[in-house]
């Protein structure tokens, strides 16, 4: 067990948001679709998954997104992959949509009482509970759930000894139109909610010592 502890422990220090990538180094598909599959993977509220990982390779398409990412100026052009992850909009992710009523019974597949008991707590979560009353909190509330996902990959990469940086350093209105205009992106149904590169780090790379609050600050035990 201590074993484990330690991996864990050693991933996570080693795991830095890289400004720049080795671009002479690529990562396998193997390690790609572990990274990929931890997204897949990860959970949600509800398990409703309000994501979409569009992949971006095409290195035309990485420099007209460059030119409005002002965090990613370094990364998107030298990372082996680029990940634009999306979530889903409002008229998707409101209790009763047609995409709720796909996943009760496509994904899930869950019998008729039992995906009408989950509606109704789901419409109360999200009027009562939450107060999920309006498009862009519906939004923002999909975008936290994709966070979960974003995790999961980087700390994947990391135990692989691959490099990740995430990225809010980029201009939605202008990137989605960009996104939109090369037929990637559904406005729709779909807006951006957060970038991530992965690459290896060059081998000159400075990494400074991690800076964290004391576990005493930030933890708090009741018992």
């Amino acid at each position: 067990m201590n074993q484990i502890n330690n991996q864990i422990k050693e991933a996570f220090n080693y795991r830095y948001a890289c400004k720049a990538f080795d671009q002479n180094k690529k990562i396998s598909e193997d390690d790609f679709q572990t990274i990929l599959e931890s997204g897949i993977l990860s959970p949600s509220s509800f398990g409703f998954e309000p994501w979409k990982f569009l992949i971006i390779q095409n290195e035309e398409i990485r420099e007209k997104l460059k030119q409005v990412s002002w965090g990613g100026q370094g990364q998107i052009p030298t990372a082996s992959h680029f990940i634009v992850i999306l979530a889903r909009k409002a008229d998707d992710i409101k209790y009763g949509s047609d995409y709720i009523n796909m996943v009760l019974n496509d994904i899930q597949c869950l019998p008729d009482e039992v995906q009408k008991m989950k509606s109704d707590f789901y419409k109360n979560f999200q009027v009562n509970d939450f107060n999920l009353n309006d498009e862009r909190k519906l939004f923002d509330w999909a975008c936290k759930q994709t966070y979960i996902a974003l995790a999961n990959m980087m700390i994947a990469s990391a135990f692989l000894g691959i490099d990740s940086c995430p990225m809010e350093g980029f201009d939605r209105a202008r990137f989605e139109k960009i996104l939109a205009n090369e037929g990637l992106l559904d406005r729709e149904h779909f807006g951006v909610s957060v970038l991530v590169t992965f690459g290896y780090r060059l081998e000159d790379t400075n990494i400074y010592p991690k800076t964290r609050g004391s576990a005493d600050e930030l933890v708090q035990w009741v018992k």
